[in-house]
């Protein structure tokens, strides 16, 4: 537990005071905000739009097992197979069992978290199964030897310049080069990957119930290209991510472009109802689906935290968030950040280890706010640390102080009887170390508002 929790404090510390990294966050946000604030212009009533989807939503979560009955079996009729993965350890045994099956020795993926959550590009590299990320951004990150950034926009840390550089010590490219160069570079690469790919794997953004059909969305077209070239697709997607039917998907794919990019619609939308059919020149001949669990069932056994089931990914949360914007996606540690990630992840992978993620927030609403799916991401931070009290996963020393605070702040009559030079003793002596060597600690006044009152009512 304190393991992570330093880690967290030291990567913190250092993300924050990065001027650099500051400049950079804020200039690439500075202008998804101007594009969703255009995108939006879409809506003639956007906040019944999110109502809408919030309600689809709350349905499904509170109905899942009877969607992914519905879902499974239609996937399957389409001729999909299906793989019910408990776990990310079970999920990467499949995906292996099926690279073995099929001899499989190159593998080309499109961007997905839910493949970051299992760790799948690891699993395969030390299975001497090349991987390669084909998404732009995630292309980037897998050169550089980090992990995703941002939900959306993985390699949303990075400057231009950074990139080039990057590019020139691995790929050999001039140090000048331009984004337009770079990634014609990278579209030359790839293509060849694609072409002589055994397996091709994906997310997914959607799983249709009534249809069994997956659905990815994308502005490059390599999840398209993924599926299309190789002789067999694997698709790896979090149970969740189920909606009832295809009729719901022209209010689900305009709100994710809307509040993921700005876009009035993301540029590629695929379908994925199985494989090849009798008849079709196009796709794969054989498609597994991986429908992970990993401890959403974990989530869905609190009424109230539940909801956080809704979210569609759009990363907006993010964006919005003035503690992600100051110490950055990687500080987190863990496939998801910033306000989503912190509602999450204590559940699915242990309060005792992650429950400082609900504590680092402002609790400024900002999420919530901007949640196009309508999560109510601020108080499902605070139950979060509710539970964390109430769990007893809270340092012997936290709780005696609060227990102290609590009594001394209870009686008017018990702050007065300490002067105000030994109250400030006294808050540097208990939260100097917490406040940080960075800040200044707020001083106690010398006189106390209630004592300027008595002395203005009684003429002093």
């Amino acid at each position: 537990m304190h393991e992570v929790y330093n880690k967290f404090q030291k990567d913190t510390e250092r993300k924050a005071f990065d001027l650099e990294h500051r400049t950079k966050i804020n200039f690439n946000i500075s202008k998804y905000d101007a594009a969703v604030a255009r995108g939006k212009q879409l809506y003639s009533n956007l906040d019944l739009a999110r109502k809408r989807a919030s309600s689809i939503k709350h349905r499904v979560v509170n109905n899942m097992d009877k969607y992914l009955i519905e879902f499974a079996a239609n996937f399957e009729k389409n001729g999909g197979k299906l793989i019910w993965a408990t776990d990310g350890a079970e999920a990467v045994r499949e995906i292996l069992s099926i690279m073995k099956k099929h001899g499989a020795k190159h593998v080309v993926k499109s961007k997905s978290m839910t493949t970051e959550e299992i760790e799948i590009n690891d699993a395969l590299e030390q299975n001497d199964i090349e991987i390669l990320e084909t998404d732009l951004g995630e292309y980037i990150v897998q050169l550089a030897g980090e992990k995703p950034y941002h939900i959306v926009t993985p390699a949303m840390h990075k400057s231009k310049e950074d990139i080039a550089e990057l590019f020139h010590e691995k790929l050999n490219s001039p140090r000048e080069s331009t984004p337009e160069e770079m990634t014609g570079l990278v579209r030359e690469k790839l293509r060849k990957k694609f072409v002589s790919a055994d397996i091709g794997i994906t997310g997914g953004n959607f799983l249709i119930a009534d249809t069994g059909a997956v659905c990815v969305t994308e502005n490059e077209g390599n999840a398209m290209m993924s599926v299309s070239f190789p002789k067999v697709h694997i698709a790896i997607v979090g149970v969740e991510k189920i909606i009832p039917s295809l009729t719901d998907l022209d209010l689900f794919w305009p709100l994710l472009a809307t509040h993921g990019t700005g876009q009035n619609i993301t540029v590629y939308n695929s379908i994925i109802s199985g494989p090849r059919q009798e008849g079709e020149t196009d796709g794969p001949d054989e498609m597994y689906l991986v429908l992970l669990e990993n401890n959403r069932a974990e989530l869905l056994k609190h009424t109230e935290q539940r909801v956080a089931l809704k979210c569609i990914r759009c990363g907006a949360c993010l964006n919005a968030c003035p503690v992600y914007k100051n110490i950055g996606g990687h500080a987190y540690n863990t496939t998801y950040s910033g306000p989503i990630g912190s509602v999450i992840t204590p559940h699915l992978r242990g309060m005792e280890n992650f429950k400082h993620l609900s504590f680092a927030s402002s609790l400024c609403g900002n999420c919530t706010e901007v949640c196009p799916v309508r999560i109510p991401l601020h108080e499902m931070l605070l139950v979060n640390r509710n539970e964390a009290v109430n769990s007893g996963i809270v340092k012997a020393s936290e709780r005696i102080s609060m227990i102290g605070m609590k009594h001394f702040l209870m009686k008017r009559k018990r702050m007065d009887m300490v002067n105000s030079r030994f109250k400030n003793i006294g808050m540097q002596l208990m939260f100097k170390s917490a406040w940080g060597s960075r800040r200044e600690l707020p001083k106690f006044a010398r006189k106390s508002f209630r004592e300027l009152w008595n002395e203005q009512k009684s003429g002093v």
